[in-house]
């Protein structure tokens, strides 16, 4: 696969990784973690991942400024005009306007891909077929492509896609104009969704065209679009700085999805089944690390279990552990903090970081 000079990857490096806690923490979330023990941080597989298709300086990484050190030390050689630092989260929406406005200033003709920094990818070639197949339908078409995923199971913590029967494109069959997009159902809609047939889940990776991704923004996000806009001339110079950090007082907080995918009328979806896992929660990394004869996960040289199993448990290699009785558990430790609770209450851990937080200040998360 060619590597075009107008192919451009954008990747988002600016969440905190709440559900992750207590490993991932405010100040080292988990894109920089090697949290799956294979010698690479989940940003730098990402990175050196898309650096097979497109080229290294065409690669942005969009973050929160804080982590701005940490993207130095963990990319060696990326320059500082790569790193977009925004001063304040914003969700998905502003800080993709914001990338679309930098690479503007370079290439008026770039083709983007936009991806999180944490995802798992078993397949990689077969995903980057698919990248390309996807580049290569925007380039030629005026269209904002997504890539969706058989689903394997009613999953709750996955949003979905639902998709139109028949391919726009001969050439992929695959292709499908998209229906709807729906957040996070319930079980009993998962379900429901599972069975009909005609429903991907999200992977949150995205494909498009400059042009096209800034017409849709000029016309369904342009409140957005016209506060990044104002600062086309300062793009690429040492003003950028400041507009950046006052245009994000004024900008609100949005979802790519919400504000324009689930409004346009130009989606499609590229199904595709490549080994993906946006490795969102405990429980999901439970299912990408090897087991015990049990169906226990242990990461931690000195754990001793006893009548446990499908636990997933991560403990530092100095500690010596006991567990006894344990079934569908999480159990992990990281520096100062345990946590302990059952896998199916996993979508309580913000909660709980949250009271941590009110209750003993930033310390502990």
């Amino acid at each position: 696969m060619k590597k075009s000079e107008h192919y451009y990857c954008m990747i988002m490096a600016g969440g905190l990784g709440t559900r992750f806690w207590p490993m991932s923490r405010t100040t080292h979330p988990k894109q920089f973690i090697d949290i799956l023990g294979t010698g690479e941080t989940l940003l730098q597989q990402t990175f050196n991942r898309f650096s097979r298709l497109i080229k290294k300086e065409n690669i942005l990484i969009v973050t929160n400024e804080i982590y701005q050190d940490l993207i130095k030390k963990q990319i060696h050689g990326i320059k500082d005009e790569q790193i977009l630092c925004e001063p304040s989260r914003r969700n998905t929406a502003p800080c993709i306007a914001y990338a679309n406005y930098r690479i503007l200033a370079k290439d008026p003709e770039a083709k983007i891909v936009v991806a999180p920094s944490d995802h798992i990818i078993l397949k990689e070639e077969l995903f980057l077929k698919n990248i390309h197949t996807a580049l290569e339908a925007a380039s030629e078409n005026d269209w904002l492509l997504t890539l969706g995923i058989p689903p394997s199971r009613p999953d709750t913590g996955y949003g979905y896609i639902q998709f139109v029967e028949g391919s726009p494109s001969p050439m992929h069959p695959h292709l499908k104009k998209v229906k709807t997009f729906t957040e996070k159902p319930n079980l009993e809609l998962a379900v429901t969704f599972i069975q009909s047939g005609d429903f991907l889940w999200n992977s949150g990776i995205f494909i498009w065209s400059l042009k096209t991704i800034m017409k849709a923004f000029e016309t369904l996000l342009p409140e957005v679009d016209v506060l990044f806009k104002k600062g086309t001339e300062k793009y690429g110079t040492p003003e950028e700085l400041d507009f950046i950090n006052e245009t994000y007082t004024l900008c609100k907080s949005i979802s790519i999805d919400y504000g324009i995918m689930e409004k346009a009328n130009n989606v499609y979806v590229l199904s595709a089944d490549f080994g993906w896992s946006d490795l969102g929660t405990w429980g999901s990394l439970y299912e990408n690390r090897p087991k015990d004869e049990n169906g226990n996960a242990v990461i931690g040289k000195n754990v001793f279990l006893y009548d446990s199993s499908n636990c997933i448990i991560n403990m530092p290699t100095d500690k010596v552990v006991v567990l006894e009785g344990l079934k569908d558990y999480i159990v992990v430790e990281a520096e100062n903090v345990l946590l302990v609770c059952r896998k199916s209450d996993e979508q309580q851990i913000r909660q709980y970081v949250n009271d941590v937080r009110l209750e003993k200040g930033e310390k502990y998360v």
